[in-house]
């Protein structure tokens, strides 16, 4: 998508008058275009009918790197963000990326919100943009991707809008509006479509996951390595190929005991020569199959790993916050009734007895929002955990990435390899030009017995 499609870029006039207008729209404008109330889906509104393919069709987003900026100080680092489904680009800092994922846990607090790459003040090398962009585009596909997000109207602003105070107004949508449980239709039925056995399920399910993290983490750091290897590969081919073209382009004159040899001496520099240049066609193709393992395998990898891990902190979340809080209510609670009775048996002031009651009614009515609270997060866990089992297919995308990759590159280094072959010949020249035999590969070399 070029600067000029969709809503426009930053800092770039509209191509006509009125552009400007459906670009920056106010912010009253985002509001009115969202419910006041989140509708519940038709059927049984527990279960996510999405497919991966559902999933991942919702939108593709690509973030890049656009040239830097030098401040008085410090360099700073913006990314063109370009959505399919909105048919825009935007420029966004990583500055913007913080505003929104704030607003985004503080909107949805029970569900899986992505985290973001850490900020780096200083001594940000290429290698930690690089892998900063990367992720960065991973936790916006997945957000773009994540069906209560993909509806709301923060992701919509922040893919489309391109005025220049992007933070302010994802700031602004979220003030007094409060969070998914407050715009939630379900929200306070959300008891009523649970299984019994929530408790039981949600300690299963988390315990799995774990373990489908721990394992993916191991698999993704050996396809790193692969991936890696590939490009050392690469690297120790094309040293190979330049040693070789070196011996062949030696100019120090041959001493005259050795002049009877001379025209056997210079073939060879020749032939040797030549074949620098398949060696470094050989690195070229190591290096396409290890930037193909990182880009098709490792990234895939790291995707679902980010989404994992958004489970295990959503689980955190859940434990930490809600369930912390909620009992931490009845323990006050616990303490304002027993204070009720002391104050009822030692006969105290009737106002400071009715102020007792009013503050019990309150905590009361506290301790049932956190119940209330407690049973829509567990619905919103419930949720997740399909949301996770969705994406569990993905699983094959990711082989079958790295079985093509080692498939190509094999196949394309292979053909190499056998052009490569017969050019051999000619290094097995006697004095007077006669073919000498070569060492075929399963009988004796100069290290044999």
């Amino acid at each position: 998508m070029t600067a000029g499609e969709g809503t426009g870029m930053e800092g770039q006039p509209p191509a006509d008058p009125g552009a400007s207008d459906l670009a920056k729209p106010l912010i009253s404008d985002w509001r009115d275009s969202e419910e006041p109330l989140m509708q519940a889906p038709p059927g049984n509104p527990l279960v996510i009918t999405h497919t991966l393919p559902e999933l991942l069709g919702k939108d593709t987003v690509q973030v890049e790197l656009i040239p830097e900026k030098k401040g008085l100080f410090l360099k700073h680092v913006e990314y063109e963000v370009s959505s399919k489904r909105f048919k825009c680009s935007v420029y966004r800092r990583y500055n913007d990326f913080v505003v929104f994922h704030e607003t985004l846990l503080q909107k949805f607090p029970y569900r899986m919100v992505p985290a973001l790459p850490p900020k780096r003040m200083l001594g940000a090398d290429r290698e930690f943009i690089e892998a900063r962009r990367r992720a960065l585009k991973r936790f916006i596909n997945l957000v773009a991707r994540h069906p209560p997000f993909s509806e709301d109207v923060l992701l919509k602003l922040f893919l489309s809008f391109s005025g220049s105070d992007v933070q302010n107004k994802l700031k602004e949508l979220v003030q007094g509006v409060g969070d998914e449980f407050m715009i939630c239709k379900l929200a306070t039925q959300a008891k009523d479509f649970l299984p019994a056995d929530i408790q039981i399920q949600f300690a299963a399910s988390r315990e799995l996951i774990r373990n489908i993290y721990n394992s993916f983490y191991k698999l993704r750091d050996r396809a790193e390595r692969i991936a890696s290897r590939a490009v050392d590969n690469a690297a120790d081919l094309l040293i190979f190929g330049k040693e070789l073209s070196a011996l062949g382009s030696d100019t120090t004159p041959l001493p005259s005991w050795a002049a009877l040899n001379s025209s056997a001496w210079g073939n060879l520099k020749q032939a040797l020569k030549g074949l620098s240049v398949e060696f470094a066609l050989l690195a070229d193709k190591a290096v396409q199959q290890g930037k193909q393992e990182e880009n098709d395998v490792v990234e895939k990898l790291n995707l679902f790993l980010d989404l994992l891990q958004s489970y295990k902190d959503l689980c955190e979340r859940h434990e930490k916050g809600v369930l912390h809080k909620h009992q931490r209510a009845l323990q006050k609670y616990s303490l304002m009734k027993r204070q009720m009775m002391s104050a009822a048996v030692q006969n105290k002031e009737p106002e400071s007895v009715e102020q007792l009651e009013s503050r019990i009614v309150e905590q009361e009515n506290a301790i049932l929002t956190m119940e209330l609270r407690n049973y829509f997060s567990l619905y919103c866990l419930h949720q997740e955990t399909q949301l996770i089992h969705i994406y569990l297919p993905v699983t094959s995308h990711i082989l079958g990435a790295f079985v093509n990759s080692q498939i190509q590159g094999h196949k394309e280094m292979s053909k190499v390899w056998n052009e490569l072959k017969p050019k051999l010949s000619c290094l097995f020249v006697g004095p007077s030009n006669t073919p000498m035999p070569s060492f075929p590969p399963q009988e004796g070399t100069f290290f044999s017995s």
